[in-house]
């Protein structure tokens, strides 16, 4: 077909690109080369084509705009001549530089969250943490991250995921890129109910799987069906997850703090509160790392029997090193527990990916909230995610992940041994993180704070506590190795001696 006659057909349609919002019309007859070639150069002079960027074929561009390709060919050509772009073969034409005269960078928006803007110093980081406090603390530059809930990124299972990406696309049908089913795709509902029955005891049925973006969201669909129900507060664990609160209080529901001794929560201080449901990590506490006891379950039982509702996070439990399985809840107490987990300390948080199961009183309302959340999570990780699930892949996973983060937990404990004499550890047979208390009286966001600026990040204990505690610290060591481990807890002991020298002079005064 002759491309000319056909633009010339109805060029008020086709004269125009979405590129650069660029339109024939506005230019001078017989001077199209040259408005074009002015056209790119303020689009690279203000920003809209950066260094680097890459620039439409001009077989492509020619036809979008509806001219002759020699137009768009001079029309680079002169640009290359003035040195801002440059032709790479068949990599194309790229913006290698911009005009002299072009104008200074803008300012950083207003919009952007305020710790994003700039670099916050470490004592206001720590001090009084706020809703973007975690964003604030991922963006802090450091060497070494000892952040808890980071799991070893590096061991993501490429290959493995892109086989399985790779065999699931050749199965498809064109129906299958639509919209999917706000529950979940039926391929990764059927896997999860496997995984639970395989790995943490539970029996489901497929249809009583809702797949999420995450544990996160699932307190947040949690929170708004609680909250329809008529109930206005969630008790936490205390300490107890900083985020975990942050999410229910955005919800708009109070979190009682309840204590947290060696055998896990105290549920006759939980009845004390009077709160109708409780968030629980039973089977490795945040942060402490215990485990529910067996007569605190039974107490738990019972109070879960008179109405209660119990929101349990697994969020780590696969990863134990010196101790046997520890059921979960849920598979003892389906009718009265919300059960969340998620593959995010398993393969990775960036996947958003993970599961709800919910008594039938919620279910139905569960997938209501889901629907209009998000209309269900993206399907083609799902479906690739649970051909890995079924093919045994993530059981392999997990073996690696175990053998390795116990070396890494290993040298965490030695390290503290040796540089943090006095430092109590908690948590040790399971998980991502340690934790640490020190008998000296010291603010622990003092130290977190000192531990930053010499490069280490941590999370000071204080934040995950509502009440008065011991200071500490939360460690993860999952995404560290070892050399780093050591070099960061010997940073930590320096950071240490500083804070508590800086308190004994302070008190002199």
């Amino acid at each position: 077909m002759n491309r000319s006659n056909e633009c010339s057909s109805d060029r008020s349609i086709t004269s125009g690109s979405d590129f650069l919002q660029l339109n024939v019309d506005d230019a001078p007859v017989g001077g199209l080369s040259e408005w074009l070639a002015g056209r790119l150069r303020l689009a690279i002079s203000d920003g809209r084509l950066p260094v680097g960027g890459r620039l439409p074929a001009t077989r492509v561009l020619a036809g979008e705009l509806c001219v002759s390709r020699g137009v768009v060919t001079e029309a680079y050509r002169r640009l290359i001549e003035d040195g801002h772009v440059a032709g790479r073969g068949r990599g194309g034409t790229i913006v290698v530089a911009a005009p002299a005269s072009a104008p200074a960078s803008a300012p950083p928006s207003t919009t952007r969250p305020p710790a994003l803007v700039g670099a916050a110093p470490p004592g206001a980081l720590f001090a009084a943490p706020g809703a973007d406090v975690f964003d604030a603390l991922r963006a802090a530059p450091a060497r070494i991250d000892l952040s808890p809930g980071l799991p070893d990124l590096a061991a993501f299972p490429r290959t493995a995921w892109l086989r399985a990406e790779r065999s699931v696309l050749g199965g498809l049908s064109p129906a299958d890129f639509g919209y999917g089913d706000p529950r979940g795709t039926p391929a990764l509902r059927l896997a999860v109910a496997n995984w639970l029955a395989r790995n943490r005891g539970i029996r489901v049925n497929p249809d009583e799987v809702l797949i999420v973006a995450g544990v996160a969201q699932a307190l947040g669909l949690l929170a708004q069906v609680l909250r329809r129900d008529g109930i206005g507060a969630v008790a936490v664990e205390d300490p107890g997850s900083l985020g975990a609160r942050q999410h229910l209080r955005h919800w708009r529901l109070d979190t009682p703090p309840v204590p947290v001794d060696s055998e896990g929560v105290r549920v006759d201080e939980l009845r004390a509160t009077g709160a109708r449901a409780v968030l629980l990590t039973p089977a490795h506490q945040f942060p402490t790392g215990v485990v529910l006891g067996g007569e605190r379950r039974r107490e738990l039982m019972r109070w879960a029997g008179e109405g209660g509702v119990i929101i349990e996070d697994d969020y780590d439990a696969e990863h134990r090193y010196d101790r046997p399985p520890v059921p979960a809840l849920r598979s003892v107490l389906a009718e009265h527990v919300c059960y969340a987990g998620s593959v995010s300390k398993l393969l990775a948080p960036a996947l958003r990916v993970g599961w709800l199961l919910a008594p039938p009183k919620y279910r139905d309302a569960l997938v209501t909230a889901k629907r209009y959340a998000d209309l269900g999570n993206a399907v083609l990780p799902q479906l690739v995610l649970a051909r890995l699930m079924e093919s045994g892949e993530t059981e392999r996973q997990l073996r690696f992940l175990r053998r390795r983060h116990r070396r890494r937990r290993d040298a965490m404990i030695d390290a503290i041994g040796t540089r943090l004499p006095g430092a109590v550890v908690h948590g040790a047979a399971a998980g991502l993180h340690l934790t640490v208390t020190f008998e000296a009286e010291f603010a622990d966001v003092d130290l977190a704070a000192a531990s930053l600026a010499r490069g280490v990040k941590v999370q000071p204990l204080s934040w995950h506590s509502q009440r008065p505690n011991r200071p500490g610290l939360v460690l993860g060591y999952a995404a560290s190795t070892p050399a780093d481990i050591g070099e960061g807890v010997a940073i930590l002991g320096d950071a240490l001696g500083e804070v508590l020298r800086g308190q004994a002079k302070t008190s002199c005064w």
